[in-house]
């Protein structure tokens, strides 16, 4: 039956245009036909890293306030504000799909840097309570929350250089021709308005590795 299809006046009929995609295919793969939506994909997976790591970060909150509040309750004003500034970064996201919003992105950012503030003036008042410095819960919180800093900033780094790669892509050539033909569509995503000095990995340091 194979032979019969193959000598079909079909297959004779469609015998250029078969050739063509034969030839054609491999070109558009070798001349980067692929770089786009592969760049693409991969600033998208990079900015999934970095709400995974935010919201690790948000999940680790409502622990920290119920730990200070046990030892420093009547630091109300600093413990609201930190819950204040979670729920707001958490109801603050850019799904992959909105990344060339510059505004959604510089939303997200603003939000996340508020609760980052918040959380620095929590940790700034841990310092007058030793007791609570030397309990196990706050230390395995402080090893946790420092891990996630970390990550944070590995996963932000990341994702600048992902996307970084992707806009590239979509001015250069010969990406840019791809683009021009075949993905108008594309549009450059947000990047973090990070400066330098702000990008090294933050440490979370609540006074206890010196014994203080």
């Amino acid at each position: 039956m194979l032979a019969q299809r193959l000598s079909s006046p079909f297959v004779f009929r469609n015998l250029p245009a078969l050739l063509m995609m034969a030839i054609v295919l491999p070109l558009l793969a070798g001349c980067g036909y692929n770089t786009i939506p592969t760049a693409e994909e991969n600033a998208k997976a990079a900015w999934s890293q970095v709400l995974n790591q935010y919201q690790r970060r948000a999940d680790l909150i409502p622990n920290l306030v119920e730990t200070v509040k046990g030892y420093a309750a009547h630091e109300k004003d600093t413990l609201d504000a930190v819950v204040e500034a979670r729920a707001k970064a958490t109801q603050v996201t850019v799904t992959p799909e909105t990344l060339s919003n510059p505004e959604a992105v510089k939303n997200f950012q603003d939000s996340q840097a508020g609760l980052t503030s918040a959380l620095s003036r929590l940790l700034a008042v841990v310092e007058n309570y030793p007791d609570l410095k030397a309990n196990q819960n706050f230390l395995a919180l402080q090893a946790q929350l420092e891990g996630t800093e970390n990550r944070i900033a590995v996963a932000r780094r990341d994702y600048i250089q992902a996307v970084q790669e992707y806009n590239l892509t979509l001015k250069t050539f010969p990406s840019v021709i791809w683009a021009t033909l075949w993905f108008r569509g594309n549009q450059p995503f947000a990047n973090f308005t990070i400066e330098e000095d702000k990008m090294q990995t933050p440490k979370v340091d609540f006074g206890t590795t010196q014994g203080g």
